[in-house]
């Protein structure tokens, strides 16, 4: 059984059903899913989780309340993580994602 990862980020013209996909070994398992909203993140989360992936791994653009949120619908079945860079790429990254009209 291959270890099962996720990583969710969010994109302004993202469209969870289309913009997915998966890269895989033997032995780990990576799902890569864009979501527009925190809605649908919780969805794909719910989804994933049903799916038997052990890990989500959330882009820094999640807030507090978000990784909460979606901790609670995952109750226990996987680990929540989030990526946070330090604060100058966080500052390098937040121009450009504000350029391309990312809400957060």
């Amino acid at each position: 059984m291959a270890f099962r990862a996720a990583f969710i980020a969010h994109a302004p013209d993202a469209d969870p059903e289309k913009h997915r996909c998966v890269v895989e070994t033997d032995r780990y398992r990576l799902t890569v899913v864009l979501v527009r909203d925190q809605r649908q993140a919780v969805e794909v989360s719910r989804e994933l989780v049903e799916e038997g992936v052990h890990s989500i791994l959330l882009c820094p653009g999640f807030t507090h309340k978000d990784v909460a949120e979606i901790s609670e619908v995952v109750k226990g079945k996987a680990g929540v993580f989030v990526a946070r860079g330090d604060g100058p790429s966080s500052r390098l990254t937040a121009e450009v994602r504000r350029r391309e009209g990312f809400s957060r």
